[in-house]
């Protein structure tokens, strides 16, 4: 009895439970505080995009909802069209992998390398909308995600083992890296005033994809 009361409330975990904490003992994480992107060429926005950015500024507030739609969506979107569509936008998806180790859920965005089929293939960006606009209350979650995304690229036999994470509240954006199991945390926020380099900063991670020999 005691044993099926804790498998049932081992199925109730999922991605949003985990804290940093618990995803780095879980998951045996080796954690590192770098900059991932200093050098990355920024990204100029195309008028439509500052445009659209502009014209829903005060509809974001809302709620997330919201910023998923009228910030985080959009600028997703122009980063596809910079790529000339070599990646692909799943947005709200469920991601189940490992349910028995939480390794469930909802996501927010993954951004993929291949065309947009029905089954979700080869993530190499998982990203999290912050609630109540605090990024790292949330860098926990967006860990656990990314040793999912992981784990479906090492079980496809994928050259993409490197993984990118990114917490948001579409106006501040903090960017993670798990390579084997250590995960990289860039102290540097990004804030939507310097939208360039956010822009530079999600390119530069689909470019780094194409180079397999980076990785």
């Amino acid at each position: 009895m005691v044993e099926e009361v804790s498998q049932k409330a081992t199925r109730k975990i999922s991605y949003s439970t985990f804290s940093l904490e618990l995803a780095r003992k879980k998951f045996q994480l080796t954690l590192s505080l770098r900059a991932l992107f200093a050098a990355v060429e920024p990204v100029t926005p195309s008028e439509l995009l500052r445009e659209s950015l502009h014209r829903a500024s005060d509809l974001a507030v809302i709620s997330e909802k919201a910023r998923a739609e009228f910030i985080v969506a959009p600028l997703l979107l122009e980063v596809r069209e910079v790529l000339q569509s070599q990646i692909s936008i799943y947005s709200g998806v469920r991601f189940d992998v490992a349910p028995d180790e939480g390794l469930q859920g909802i996501c927010d965005f993954i951004i993929t390398r291949t065309p947009p089929f029905p089954t979700l293939q080869t993530p190499l960006l998982v990203m999290v909308e912050a609630k109540r606009n605090i990024v790292e209350d949330w860098l926990g979650q967006c860990a656990a995600e990314m040793v999912a995304a992981q784990r479906v690229n090492l079980e496809e036999n994928s050259d993409y083992k490197t993984v990118y994470g990114c917490v948001t509240t579409g106006e501040i954006w903090q960017f993670m890296q798990l390579k084997e199991r250590e995960l990289v945390i860039d102290p540097t926020k990004l804030y939507i005033e310097h939208l360039d380099r956010i822009l530079g900063t999600l390119v530069e991670i689909g470019k780094q994809q194409t180079n397999k020999s980076n990785l």
